[in-house]
């Protein structure tokens, strides 16, 4: 590990500055909705998005302003998806150009972003009424940085935040990272919404390449409820400012800022997890012995993602033969008279299966690991070197009472 975490998120990082307020898209009036993050020099940018055919107009937006590969700023509202819009694009558009001018850069160099319910018309007003304060209040301040934080959480609990210092070149660079979700979860690129920004030099290519690769190893191995949001999106800005030589092909720089990146999205992909909607614990599926790396990230995202295995977490119930269904219908090359299954978490570890079949073990211990916020589902399939790990949260009463009710 070539890196170490350090405190702070987006505004960790040179160059950057963020802000968030109250406009008005939420009615309760002690809640954040709209953030902004900036900075003093256009950045190569790049993001990925959801696969979902169904898609959010910022996405649309941004798919266009990120296609020369740079960006100075991200405008993103919580309370509204701006999803199945007729006017949706105008106001994505809208949102760029009002954040823009204030900003005194070029409206297509702006990521837009919104989160919250689909199909309800985004009204403007609030945003153009409160883009004067909005850009006022930026700061390069930690402060700054959880206020963008919090304006764009919806059923979140907490902030999530992260930031990490590594070395490029013999020089400093810092990444730092917000994110937002906890339920609609089951990403095929990204997450709900995730913003990281970075002062390292890197092209416009290559940042496009080490986000698709850090995505496909931290939120593209996360599930809450397997449903994938229309809205998701990973996006990353690099100021440059770190002064590390430009990053223009893959070798050893290129290596470190992915694992440094991945590094931060895959923090940020656990506390996604853990704040899942109505969960108690965060469950992390560590497999090992996998024939390829696809078949160990099968196997993970297939067990991570049982609502029976969920279940038998949320009640400290040792059902190791869940983990064994969930492996079984992964679809992945997996014998499964090989596969060994433990439960570990920071009261323990207990082996509860060998070789396909269940073995003797306590159950007063199991119940007393599985009781813990944090527990790790360990796989060992015996068949080769490749290793995976997924993220998810166990299923709860209060998942149901949430989304029952989600738009009253």
């Amino acid at each position: 590990m070539n890196y170490k975490n350090i405190e702070g998120s987006v505004t960790a990082a040179k160059g950057f500055k963020a802000s968030g307020v109250h406009c008005g898209i939420r009615k309760n009036k002690s809640k954040r909705d709209l953030g902004l993050i900036y900075c003093e020099t256009k950045c190569t940018a790049a993001a990925v998005y959801t696969t979902n055919l169904v898609q959010s107009s910022p996405i649309t937006i941004c798919r266009k302003n990120l296609a020369n590969g740079y960006a100075q700023a991200v405008i993103a509202n919580s309370g509204n998806a701006n999803t199945c819009n007729a006017d949706g694009d105008m106001k994505a558009q809208q949102m760029c150009e009002l954040a823009a001018r204030e900003l005194g850069i070029d409206a297509d160099d702006v990521i837009v972003a919104s989160t919250g319910v689909i199909g309800q018309i985004l009204p403007i007003e609030p945003v153009a009424d409160s883009m004067k304060q909005l850009v006022s209040e930026l700061s390069e301040e930690n402060e700054g940085a959880s206020n963008c934080a919090e304006a764009i959480m919806t059923t979140d609990t907490v902030k999530k935040e992260s930031a990490i210092e590594t070395t490029i070149g013999g020089k400093t660079v810092k990444l730092g990272g917000i994110s937002k979700g906890s339920g609609m979860i089951h990403p095929n690129m990204a997450t709900m919404l995730c913003f990281v920004t970075t002062d390292a030099a890197i092209s416009a290519e290559m940042i496009q390449k080490a986000v698709k690769t850090a995505a496909d190893n931290s939120f593209n191995m996360i599930s809450i409820d397997g449903d994938t949001s229309t809205n998701d999106m990973l996006s990353v800005m690099a100021s440059g400012l770190a002064g590390n030589e430009k990053i223009t092909c893959e070798g050893e720089d290129y290596d470190a800022f992915v694992e440094a990146l991945t590094a931060v999205c895959r923090e940020l992909s656990r506390k996604m997890a853990k704040d899942g909607e109505g969960a108690t614990k965060l469950l992390v599926c560590k497999v090992s012995g996998a024939k390829t790396e696809k078949d160990a990230k099968g196997v993970a995202k297939s067990v991570i993602c049982s609502s029976l295995l969920k279940a038998a977490m949320f009640g400290s119930d040792a059902n190791w033969g869940r983990v064994l269904c969930a492996i079984g219908y992964s679809g992945c090359d997996v014998d499964v008279h090989k596969v060994d299954v433990s439960f570990a978490s920071s009261a323990g570890k207990i082996d509860v299966c060998k070789n396909g079949a269940g073995i003797e073990f306590s159950e007063e211990l199991a119940k007393e690991i599985l009781t813990e916020n944090e527990i790790d589902i360990i796989v060992e399939l015996g068949d080769g070197e490749s290793s995976a790990e997924a993220y998810g949260c166990d299923l709860t009463y209060d998942y149901v009472k949430i989304n029952g009710d989600y738009r009253t």
